[in-house]
Formats: structure tokens, C-alpha cells, sequence
């Protein structure tokens, strides 16, 4: 029971690691900050679109949630509620980062 909750914890946070890492690469290429609005024109841009909040999703929750609670002074519920669910995101996520990184490790 134990190594399963050890072994959640690593994933979850290879999955919150991997969304930082891409919204902070998104943030240094583009100037501005990840969001979830969907502004691409191109087929292309529509997929990269979708899979940058796909994986970069947990890091947007958490940098809007943490936004909202110093700016707007939201209360401390709403951002319980907004880590849990960063939470579980990268926890799914995770699971893809890491099946992917085992299968590059198997395959070299």
C-alpha cells in the first residue's frame, strides 16, 4: 500500500513537472503566459493548441488559482479545490509522461 502511494506521488509529480517545464517554454517563446483559450487559425496550430492544455494544464490551474487567491482574494477553498484537481491532472498526465520516458529508455 505504501510503495503505491510513494509511486503515485512520483508520478504526479514527473506529470506537474512536465507542465512546468512546457507552459515555462511556452511562456519564453511567446512572451505571454499559457491559457486555455484555443487561438490557433491552422489545423497544426489547433493540435499544438489542444496538446499544450493537455499537458501544460495542471501549471495553468495552479498559476491561475494562486493568482486569484493573492490578487483577487479568493477564498481559501477555491484554491484546495483548484490544487486537488491540478493534483489528479498530473497524476494522468504523469502516467503519459512517464509510459513515454520508459519506452525512450527501452528503446535505446
Amino acid at each position: 500500500m505504501l510503495f503505491e502511494l510513494v509511486l503515485a506521488l512520483y508520478i504526479g509529480t514527473a506529470g506537474f513537472v512536465a507542465a512546468g517545464v512546457l507552459g515555462s517554454l511556452y511562456q519564453l517563446v511567446t512572451d505571454r503566459p499559457p491559457h486555455f483559450a484555443l487561438d490557433a487559425q491552422s489545423v497544426i496550430g489547433t493540435i499544438c493548441a489542444v496538446s499544450l492544455c493537455i499537458f501544460a494544464g495542471p501549471f495553468i490551474i495552479m498559476r491561475n488559482a494562486i493568482r486569484g487567491r493573492r490578487l483577487e482574494g479568493r477564498p481559501i477553498g477555491w484554491l484546495v479545490a483548484s490544487s486537488t484537481i491540478a493534483g489528479m491532472w498530473s497524476l494522468c498526465s504523469g502516467v503519459v509522461v512517464m509510459h513515454f520516458a520508459l519506452g525512450i529508455a527501452h528503446g535505446l
